[in-house]
């Protein structure tokens, strides 16, 4: 009953009333209803957040040989999040948990071996663990095309992320219902699409597609024709499997050369469906599709040479296709080439491109649909329930989770962690994200090296890190940060010239940073000419003995730049005046 009513309801409170089963089940002693309860209490469902209550539940189930409550376990002992921080227990845990059949334990593993968490370094290992994950997934994928949830970045500065362009505004959507209405053709197919698949933060509703896509294909959209046509290949409950309307709506947008229906066409004589399979036909639609750009028929393709149906094998033009259809990130197109990558098909044997390839299918799971939970407990002030979340992401090894945990960690908003452990355990986490290509989170561990924030100061570790970030990935920050380290001579050797050339530099790369480069090259310029005309050799000593760090404090360099100001505004007023 209770599984029902999750699968059929809409609104947050017919859900909450699935969970009233689940209790009931769970105390007659049902293992899933039991692992419902404990995963609602873990993840804050509904504002029903009891970590310890959780615990006990999973430690019963693990007893029961639970892969879910073994994973659960594992994840709470890495973070020690109500149990004791222990990275040896964790494995233990996600090992049994991932011989269970785990699919989370099984992608934690990979990710650790990959890049060598607590575990030494395997690659091999690695690719049996992704592989495992991937499998299950593209084999969800080839029943029905499954869509990447969004997943939004804390790390925005804040007014971004309450018009985040991954999830629609409910005034932004009324006002596109409005324009819909009002006959606007490109958002009608837009609002389809929205409904079709259930895209940012809307609801999957078959009927709203289909009622904006027959609008809109009546007004002769070629793009609605081609996904009225999906619809009734596909079938749901608004639109029931029709192999003959199917054909109408694909030849109707085929017809005006449309990539998508020309690509339907080419699924139907490939299938066989309503029409006798014809690969000859399949192929000629499928490459007109492809010429136009459609990553589907460019899978396809690759598909028809990887496997030799109705062409000769061809491993070098199904990695040419699939390799093209990756580039728009078909997921299908991804594991096949992973697969080739694995196995050394049609390709030189790489292990590392095969993991990287396999991890980005995997990621494509049901589980990351916590991305929009999580956003959402967020931004509803629920900390706690969304920390859970983004850090048991990052552990399956997304790097946007690992950021957003961090960012969470450090807001030191959060309850179920103790204080002393935020700083050290959003390093920990800045740092695998910044292993996996975010430039700011390698900022980020420049900043706690130099602060001293959860490690000890360090100006050298910290002028290493922005070094990789400017050199890197060109941030303004980064090269900032380095430029006052060259100018004071911080964890590195004092080089006035080069900080004036990151100043620049800085400035050039982003127009965030004029107003700062402009003080601090003020600041710089104003102390340097103190230091090498005015006070040179007569006032040395002088200049010396009051040791401005004592005298004005550490930040004596704002003090100078606000005199700079406070000049500058009496000397411009002076002439206007």
């Amino acid at each position: 009953m209770g599984i029902k009513i999750l699968q059929q309801s809409k609104s947050q409170k017919q859900k909450a009333e699935a969970y009233v089963f689940f209790a009931k089940a769970a105390n007659m002693g049902n293992l899933k209803a039991m692992e419902k309860m404990a995963d609602a209490l873990l993840f804050g469902n509904f504002g029903m957040q009891n970590i310890t209550a959780a615990i006990q539940l999973y430690e019963s189930l693990a007893k029961e040989g639970s892969y879910k409550a073994q994973n659960a376990l594992g994840f709470l002992s890495s973070y020690g999040i109500g149990m004791e921080y222990n990275q040896a227990k964790a494995l233990i845990y996600y090992t049994f948990g991932s011989a269970g059949g785990s699919m989370m334990s099984q992608m934690i593993l990979g990710y650790r071996y990959l890049s060598g968490i607590n575990v030494l370094q395997n690659c091999e290992v690695a690719l049996n663990h992704y592989k495992k994950v991937a499998d299950y997934i593209a084999d969800k994928l080839e029943k029905s095309e499954s869509i990447p949830v969004e997943k939004v970045r804390l790390t925005e500065r804040p007014e971004n992320l309450s018009s985040n362009s991954e999830i629609l505004d409910w005034d932004i959507y009324q006002y596109y219902k409005f324009l819909a209405e009002r006959g606007d053709v490109q958002i009608q197919v837009s609002l389809g699409q929205l409904h079709l698949i259930g895209r940012k933060g809307l609801d999957q509703d078959y009927y709203k597609a289909l009622y904006y896509f027959l609008k809109a294909a009546k007004a002769g959209s070629a793009n609605a024709m081609a996904f009225i046509g999906k619809m009734y290949l596909e079938g749901n409950a608004a639109a029931p499997q029709n192999n003959a309307t199917a054909f109408k709506y694909f030849s109707m947008a085929a017809s005006k050369g449309n990539a998508i229906g020309l690509h339907g066409l080419g699924l139907l004589y490939f299938y066989g469906k309503g029409v006798p399979v014809n690969y000859a036909e399949a192929l000629k639609y499928f490459q007109k599709a492809a010429e136009k750009g459609w990553p589907n028929a460019q899978f396809q393709l690759g598909f028809m040479y990887y496997s030799g149906s109705g062409v000769w094998k061809d491993y070098k033009l199904a990695f040419k296709y699939f390799y093209l259809a990756s580039q728009s990130g078909q997921p299908l197109a991804i594991y096949y080439l992973a697969e080739m990558y694995a196995t050394g098909t049609g390709v030189l044997r790489s292990c590392r491109t095969a993991v990287e390839l396999y991890k980005g299918v995997c990621e494509l799971g049901h589980w990351a649909e916590k991305f929009l939970t999580a956003y959402f407990a967020y931004k509803d002030g629920d900390i706690d329930s969304s920390l859970v979340q983004y850090a048991l992401l990052a552990e399956m090894g997304y790097e946007v989770a690992q950021s957003n945990s961090a960012f969470i960690l450090e807001s030191k908003k959060v309850k179920i962690l103790e204080k002393e452990k935020m700083y050290p355990m959003a390093l920990l986490l800045w740092n695998r994200a910044a292993i996996q290509g975010n430039a700011f989170a390698r900022v980020k561990i420049g900043d706690y090296h130099y602060y001293g924030y959860g490690t000890k100061k360090d100006y050298q570790t910290a002028a290493t890190h922005y070094s990789i970030a400017a050199d890197k990935y060109h941030s303004a920050q980064a090269m900032f940060n380095l430029a006052y380290m060259y100018e004071h001579g911080l964890g590195i050797a004092k080089d006035i010239h080069l900080a004036r050339r990151l100043y620049d530099m800085a400035a050039q790369t982003s127009p965030d940073a004029h107003i700062p480069v402009f003080f601090a090259l003020m600041k710089l310029e104003t102390v340097h000419l103190l230091q090498d005309v005015l006070f040179f050799k007569q006032f040395t000593m002088c200049w010396k003995w009051m040791k401005l760090d004592n005298t004005l404090g550490p930040y004596w360099d704002l003090f100078v730049i606000g005199l700079i100001v406070a000049v500058l505004i009496f000397l411009l007023r002076n002439r206007y005046g």
